[in-house]
């Protein structure tokens, strides 16, 4: 079965990693045709394991390699699909889609976060399939209230987000 890992926090904040590593470090854990899209963390391999398994095998495996504390979240090929075909909003220049993947019902907790924070103009929110989709004006994103709730430490191993062109091109590389 395809799968795609969403790593969270790579990149950012000092945890530096090659793409060409992380990729290195899947396919020592058996995890084959793998590739990478982006330097953000988005791994698409293949695998007979189950989720639960993988997401364990792979956490460990990228902790000890790279000295840090791995959060991965796996979905399926058929699950990323959803993904990007339930995008709420309709695309435009000025603004940014994101998508969130996590653990189950942080999207609710994300929707609460959301209707506390004051939002800018443009800025809505909505769940759609159990996931979260932000849209934001573009140059707001770090600068929005509810941007600045997703660096929070009670969140870090509950969800990562992508924008959701991400989502397209990861969609290429699975089919």
């Amino acid at each position: 079965m395809k799968y795609c890992a969403f790593l969270r926090g790579v990149n950012v904040k000092g945890t530096n990693m090659k793409m060409a590593d992380v990729c290195q470090v899947f396919k020592d854990a058996g995890m084959e045709e793998v590739s990478s899209i982006l330097a953000s963390g988005n791994i698409v391999f293949s695998s007979d394991k189950k989720v639960e398994d993988l997401k364990r095998i792979l956490e460990k495996a990228m902790s000890e390699r790279f000295s840090y504390e791995a959060f991965l979240f796996i979905k399926s090929q058929e699950e990323t699909e959803i993904f990007w075909n339930s995008i709420p909003f309709e695309k435009n220049e000025n603004s940014h889609i994101y998508a969130f993947v996590g653990m189950p019902g942080v999207e609710n907790i994300l929707m609460e976060e959301f209707q506390k924070a004051t939002q800018t103009e443009n800025e809505k929110a909505e769940i759609i399939n159990d996931i979260f989709y932000w849209q934001v004006s573009k140059g707001n994103t770090l600068d929005s209230t509810f941007g600045k709730v997703l660096g929070k430490k009670s969140l870090k191993d509950q969800l990562t987000s992508r924008n959701i062109n991400t989502f397209e091109k990861i969609l290429k590389k699975m089919n």
